[in-house]
């Protein structure tokens, strides 16, 4: 049976990792990925799967729009063995100084977008009495950064909703949980000053994680082997935190 597996934000970084870890599974995934636009690396993915992906245009911020774009997805695919919610913007800024107005987007994408996406979504797997809900954290929702706490906000309101949604939903077969990457090497990470990536570099016993290994906890929490796996944030930070 193909397992369609809904995937935001798949442009660049760990979404594009994921997309391409799907497809190498053996487990017979049909993957679409939703982003703002179509890059050229996920587009080569894309020609490269012989139909098992394929990309919609769509933005997340536009949340009026969300359970509409579900609606048709679920009457072409049926209901979706999973969800990644991995879109997400990292803004920083001291707070005191932040304008509102970015305050507002980061909650938006990071945090109310994936809340509507999975009510949507879950609906058919309820139906279904089956499904996969990913939602992709950061360790600074429990270790905190310096002109992050909108994003820190965002990202520990999307761990309590995962263990809240995981009672909701466990008795329908559905799981949910949370996958919790440290700093990557990634478009993200390019932007933060030369020596607190250092420093953050140092903090890592085993290097900072690669968005292959993100994209491999993702599809542990897809597969069989965490059938009995829910409501739980696994950290991947090359032992950042420990």
């Amino acid at each position: 049976m193909v397992k369609t597996v809904l995937v935001t934000g798949v442009s660049r970084g760990l979404g594009l990792a994921t997309v391409a870890r799907l497809l190498a599974d053996p487990e017979p995934y049909h993957v679409i990925g939703l982003s703002r636009s179509f890059s050229p690396t996920y587009e080569e993915l894309v020609k490269s799967s012989g139909g098992r992906a394929e990309f919609m245009a769509f933005d997340i911020a536009d949340l009026a729009a969300i359970p509409q774009m579900i609606t048709d997805l679920v009457a072409k695919h049926g209901a979706f063995w999973g969800l990644v919610n991995n879109a997400g913007i990292g803004m920083d800024g001291v707070l005191a100084t932040m304008h509102r107005t970015d305050i507002e987007k980061v909650l938006a994408v990071n945090l109310t977008a994936p809340l509507i996406l999975t009510k949507y979504v879950s609906r058919a797997m309820l139906s279904a009495r089956q499904g996969r809900i990913v939602n992709i954290s950061s360790i600074i929702a429990s270790t905190g950064f310096h002109g992050l706490s909108a994003y820190a906000a965002s990202k520990a309101g999307l761990e309590g909703m995962t263990r809240s949604l995981s009672r909701e939903l466990g008795k329908r077969g559905i799981t949910v949980n949370c996958v919790a990457p440290g700093y990557m090497e990634t478009e993200m990470t390019k932007g933060i000053d030369v020596h607190q990536m250092a420093s953050i570099r140092r903090r890592a016993t085993l290097g900072l994680a690669e968005p292959a290994d993100a994209a491999g906890a993702v599809a542990y929490f897809l597969s069989a082997d965490a059938a009995r796996v829910t409501g739980t944030v696994l950290t991947v930070d090359g032992g950042s935190t420990a």
